[in-house]
């Protein structure tokens, strides 16, 4: 794995270095090798991390093909309906650049 460093930024080729780790699963496995995996339940966890993919695997595709509602498309139907746009949270009406002060 290989993150480049601009203009000696360090702190920002650390996060990407994370945000690429986390995405390779480097960091659940790391966690997994702190102690001993006895082989049957790597077997049984190996197999219960399968069947999760195939399920969301089959839950995506029925989604795609209208058998089951997609959630996604619920909100944004919802969300056109209200007139809102989507990705500002649940506030209406302008957002704050500050809190309001506490006396």
């Amino acid at each position: 794995m290989q993150v480049l460093v601009r203009d000696n930024n360090v702190e920002q080729a650390l996060r990407v270095l994370k945000k690429k780790m986390q995405r390779e699963g480097m960091f659940r496995e790391m966690k997994q090798r702190r102690s001993y995996e006895k082989p049957s339940e790597r077997k049984n966890r190996e197999k219960a991390e399968a069947i999760r993919r195939a399920r969301k695997l089959a839950r995506k595709k029925a989604q795609r093909e209208g058998l089951l509602p997609d959630p996604r498309k619920k909100k944004l139907l919802e969300a056109r309906a209200l007139g809102q746009r989507l990705g500002t949270g649940d506030r209406t009406g302008p957002r704050r650049p500050f809190p309001p002060p506490r006396f």
